[in-house]
């Protein structure tokens, strides 16, 4: 369980992207994310999967969120820890397999850009493991780069690792059948920072 592809350029990362957020728009879904989870069971964790560099874990934990980052590049995380020694780190991948929350209950996922690099066809069984260890009215919050196509999920060139775009309707599609309901979604075009729309979208575990 590592990925290769972003152990390689942790380091080119972090001077690439010091901050979390490449637009306010970032930035502002994920303060509406943390808003809504705020108002869960405070003795429940948040889980920030496929963290990367941690700064986003950070953002959570300065908004009072009891937050836990989890991903499976080990000199990601190696930086993560070095730059936030009083948060908690995992090393681990979307599945979740190795996470100890020690008995606690997950109060929301946040997966910014991360089930992007599963396989699609993996896709239903990580969100269904997600669903059984959450409560009804837990949250999740998935973003990533989409397709204008419906129903279309598609291959492209990530410059670090395989990666796919899935229309916001299949993403919204799939969340439902593993058990959780849309709340709301963004969807943002192209830009300087960004080669494709990208969606963000919050769900219910219900």
């Amino acid at each position: 369980m590592t990925q290769p592809g972003y152990d390689a350029v942790a380091d080119h990362y972090s001077e690439t992207f010091p901050t979390p957020y490449q637009s306010p728009l970032e930035r502002h879904v994920v303060a509406a994310f943390a808003d809504l989870v705020r108002r869960r069971p405070r003795e429940a964790v948040v889980l920030d999967v496929g963290c990367g560099l941690g700064h986003i874990t950070a953002d959570l934990a300065a908004k009072g969120l009891d937050v836990v980052g989890v991903d499976p590049s080990r000199q990601m995380l190696e930086i993560a820890r070095r730059n936030y020694p009083e948060l908690r780190f995992v090393h681990d991948d979307a599945k979740l397999e190795s996470t100890n929350l020690g008995g606690r209950s997950i109060a929301a996922i946040l997966a910014r850009c991360s089930l992007i690099h599963l396989p699609p066809s993996d896709v239903p069984n990580v969100l269904a493991g997600w669903a059984a260890r959450m409560a009804p009215g837990a949250l999740v919050a998935v973003a990533g780069q989409t397709t204008d196509t419906v129903s279309e999920i598609s291959e492209f060139d990530h410059a670090v690792a395989p990666a796919w775009r899935w229309h916001p309707d299949s993403l919204s599609e799939a969340l439902s059948r593993a058990g959780f309901d849309e709340v709301w979604r963004t969807i943002s075009r192209p830009d300087v920072h960004h080669r494709f729309p990208e969606v963000h979208l919050v769900a219910r575990r219900r």
